[in-house]
C-alpha cells in the first residue's frame, strides 16, 4: 500500500493512513437512516425536561436573546493575526524558545536550537493549561503537546531530524513546562530564573501509581519493577485539583513508537492503541530503545495516563494515576461531588471512542492529605440511550471479563467496548458548571461516522448524540446526573449545539448546525472547553481553517462564548492562520485570561507572532479589558 509520508500527516489523519478501517456495507441505507432521523434530531436539541432549558432545534428561527457577555461580537477572518473585541487589548505573555533559567540560550532561529537549548526553554505546541496563585507568586503551567517538525528541523533540507542531537531536541520540546510569571507594567512575562522554573520532558523520572503499577504488563528493560517511567509526552487537555495539582493529559502516544524488526506484527492490543511499525516522523526509537517496539512491547502500556504535577515542588516526583484508565486522553475536569468523592470527567480524543468518569473512593479534605486520592476508586464508560438517558457502565474485572482491576486500567478502551459503551464523535475537552451540576463534553467531528468502526470493531452509525453521518462539524453534548449527584450511575442528556454552516447548506440540512448557529457565530469542530465563574461556557475551536467549500465563511480557528442558560454563541477571538486555539485560564483577579494559539502556520502561511521574516511559534497570550474590568 503507498501512503503519503506519515510526517506529513496530522495525529489524525496518521491513524487513518495507517491503520484504515474496513468500511460498512450497505452505507447508503446508513446514510438514509441518520437523515431520516431528522424528526428526532429536532427533538433531541429542542426544549425538553426542564432541566434543559435551551432551544436549539434546527429550523429557520435563531435564539431570541439579550447577550449578558458584554462585548461586541467580532467577525470571522482570515488574518495573519489576533482579534478581540473593540474594548479588549492583548500581548504574548510566553512563547516557544522563551528562556527559563539563568543559563537558557536565546532561540537562534537560524539553527532552531539544540537539544540543551530547547530542554531549558519554554517548550513547543502549547495546549491545556492553568495559573496557580499562592503567596502572591504566579506560577503558570502548561502542556507542550508535540513539536512542529517542519519548524523546529525547518534547517534541515528534509525538515526531519538528521542528527542525534536533532532527535533529542525535538524530544525535549514535548512534555509540559512550569514557570512562574509575573506582571511588569501590566504585561505579564516569564520570571527567568526562579527557582519554582520547571521542565518535565520525555526523560524526566515518573512514578506509577494506582491499580497498573507493578503489574507485568507495565514491567520493561529499564523497569523490572513496573513502578517507574520516563517521560511524559503528547499532553493535550489537562485538569486541576482542588488540592493545588495540575493533571497532565497524554492523548497521541502512539505516534513516537516504531519497530525496527523487519516484518514485526503487531498484537490486537496495539492495533487497538494505534501502533504502527513507523512512528510520526519524530524517530526516537534511533536514540532510545524504549520506543522500539520489537525491543519493548511493554513501554507503550507505560503512556497514555493522567500524569499528576506538583506545580510549588520542583523537587516532586509526577505520578501516572493509571486508576484513572489509559486511552488518548483530552483533558481531566474534576469535580467533589456532594457526598465529598472526587470525580474525574474524561473523554478519549479518536473517532468511535468513548467518554469516562472515575469516582474516587476517599472523600476530599480541604485540610487534610489528598495526595493519593485518585490512586483508588471505580471507572466508569458512558452509555447515552435514545431516550436522552444515559448509564455510567462501570469497568471492572467482573463487567470487562478481564483478569484484574489493572488489566482494566491498562487496557481501557477494550473494557469500554466489552460493556457497550456509546461510540463518540472523538470526545474533546469535558467541562462542568461551576454553578449547578451539568457537564458539557465537545465532540470535535468525526468523518467516518456511519461509514467504518472504530479501531476496536464497534459499531460507529449515527447514534442519538451523534446524529450525523460523516460529520465535518461536531458539536457539545451536555448531561444532568441524576439528581445532581455527579457519583449517579444515571444521568439525563441532551446537544448544547451543533457546530455547522447555514450559510452553505441553509437553515434545513443537518448540516447547517442547530438553531443557535447562524452565518454570524458559525464555527467547525469545537474543541476546548472551559467554565468561567459566571456560568459561561468558553469554546475553542481545532478545525478546517480552508474558508472554502463546507468551510466557507468560518475562517480562521476561534473561540467563542456560549451562555448555556439561553444557547446563544457569540465569537470573542479569531486567531492567526492555520493556529488552533486552545487551553485557557485566568488570573486570580480575573482582569487577565490567557489563550493558547497552538502551531500557527503548520503548513507555512504564517510569522505570528513575531511578524516579518520570523518562524512562526506557538504561544500563550494574555488579554485583558481597556478599561482593567474582569473578563469571566
Amino acid at each position: 500500500m503507498t501512503h503519503q509520508p506519515f510526517h506529513d500527516l496530522s495525529f489524525d489523519e496518521f491513524d487513518e493512513v495507517a491503520s484504515p478501517r474496513p468500511e460498512f456495507s450497505e452505507f447508503d441505507d446508513v446514510v438514509e437512516r441518520a437523515i431520516s432521523r431528522r424528526g428526532f434530531l429536532t427533538g433531541v436539541v429542542a426544549v425538553g425536561a426542564a432541566s434543559f432549558l435551551t432551544g436549539t432545534a434546527l429550523g429557520t428561527g435563531t435564539v431570541q436573546a439579550a447577550s449578558r457577555f458584554g462585548f461586541t461580537p467580532v467577525d470571522a477572518n482570515t488574518l495573519d493575526d489576533i482579534t478581540v473585541p473593540d474594548g479588549f487589548n492583548w500581548h504574548v505573555a510566553m512563547k516557544w524558545g522563551d528562556e527559563l533559567f539563568d543559563d537558557s540560550i536565546a532561540l537562534d532561529e537560524e539553527s532552531r536550537g539544540t537539544a540543551l537549548s530547547q530542554e531549558k526553554a519554554f517548550g513547543d505546541n502549547n495546549d491545556g493549561m492553568t495559573l496557580f496563585s499562592k503567596g502572591g507568586r504566579n506560577i503558570f503551567v502548561v502542556n507542550n503537546e508535540y513539536v512542529n517538525r517542519g519548524i523546529i528541523f525547518g534547517n534541515r533540507d528534509s525538515g526531519l531530524p538528521e542528527t542525534d542531537d536533532d532527535v533529542k531536541k525535538g524530544m525535549m520540546g514535548h512534555g509540559v513546562t512550569v514557570a512562574e510569571i509575573a506582571q511588569t507594567d501590566g504585561k505579564w512575562s516569564i520570571v527567568k530564573g526562579s527557582e519554582l522554573n520547571r521542565r518535565i520532558t520525555p526523560a524526566t523520572a515518573v512514578e506509577i501509581s494506582g491499580p497498573a503499577r507493578g503489574h507485568d504488563l507495565m514491567k520493561t528493560a529499564v523497569d523490572a519493577t513496573g513502578t517507574k517511567a520516563f517521560g511524559t509526552w503528547n499532553n493535550c487537555g489537562n485538569g486541576e485539583t482542588p488540592w493545588g495539582t495540575y493533571l497532565a493529559c497524554e492523548e497521541n502516544f502512539n505516534g513516537y513508537f516504531s519497530a525496527s524488526e523487519e516484518g514485526f506484527e503487531q498484537t490486537p492490543d496495539q492495533v487497538r492503541y494505534g501502533l504502527k511499525n513507523e512512528d510520526w516522523g519524530y524517530g526516537w526509537a534511533k536514540v532510545d530503545d524504549r520506543f522500539d517496539l520489537s525491543k519493548d512491547p511493554n513501554e507503550p502500556h507505560r503512556a497514555g495516563y493522567v500524569v499528576e504535577i506538583n506545580p510549588f515542588d520542583p523537587t516532586s516526583t509526577p505520578k501516572k494515576r493509571t486508576a484513572l484508565g489509559r486511552f488518548k486522553h483530552e483533558n481531566a475536569e474534576v469535580v467533589i461531588a456532594a457526598n465529598g468523592q472526587v470525580v474525574v470527567y474524561m473523554g478519549d480524543d479518536e473517532r468511535g471512542e468513548f467518554i469516562y468518569k472515575f469516582v474516587s473512593s476517599a472523600k476530599f479534605s480541604a485540610a487534610g492529605d489528598n495526595s493519593d486520592i485518585l490512586d483508588d476508586g471505580k471507572l466508569y464508560a458512558a452509555k447515552f440511550n435514545d431516550d436522552q438517558t444515559g448509564d455510567w457502565m462501570e469497568l471492572n474485572p467482573e463487567t470487562t471479563g478481564m483478569s484484574s482491576q489493572a488489566e482494566v486500567c491498562i487496557r481501557t478502551r477494550v473494557a469500554g467496548s466489552a460493556v457497550g459503551a456509546t461510540t463518540m464523535d472523538r470526545p474533546e475537552w469535558v467541562a462542568a458548571n461551576p454553578n449547578k451540576a451539568e457537564v458539557y463534553c465537545a465532540l470535535t467531528n468525526n468523518k467516518n461516522r456511519g461509514i467504518k468502526p472504530n479501531a476496536g470493531g464497534d459499531d460507529t452509525s449515527p447514534n442519538a448524540p451523534n446524529p450525523r453521518p460523516a460529520n465535518n462539524y461536531g458539536q457539545i453534548v451536555r448531561w444532568i446526573p441524576v439528581d445532581g449527584d455527579h457519583t449517579s450511575n444515571a444521568f439525563k442528556w441532551d446537544l448544547f449545539v451543533l457546530a455547522g454552516n447555514p450559510g452553505v447548506h441553509g437553515n434545513t440540512d443537518p448540516k447547517s448546525g442547530s438553531r443557535n448557529v447562524t452565518t454570524a457565530n458559525m464555527f467547525n469542530s469545537p474543541d476546548g472547553l472551559q467554565f468561567d465563574d459566571n456560568g459561561f461556557l468558553w469554546i475553542q475551536t481545532d478545525g478546517k481553517y480552508s474558508n472554502e467549500g463546507d468551510f466557507e465563511g468560518q475562517g480562521n480557528n476561534q473561540m467563542l462564548v456560549g451562555d448555556t442558560a439561553t444557547g446563544q454563541i457569540e465569537r470573542f477571538l479569531v486567531g492567526p492562520k492555520e493556529c488552533e486555539v486552545t487551553g485557557c485560564t485566568w488570573s486570580a483577579d480575573r482582569r487577565t485570561m490567557f489563550v493558547g494559539i497552538q502551531h500557527p502556520g503548520e503548513r507555512g502561511d504564517s510569522s505570528w507572532p513575531d511578524g516579518g521574516n520570523s518562524i512562526p511559534k506557538s504561544a500563550v497570550i494574555a488579554i485583558q479589558r481597556d478599561d482593567g474590568g474582569l473578563i469571566g
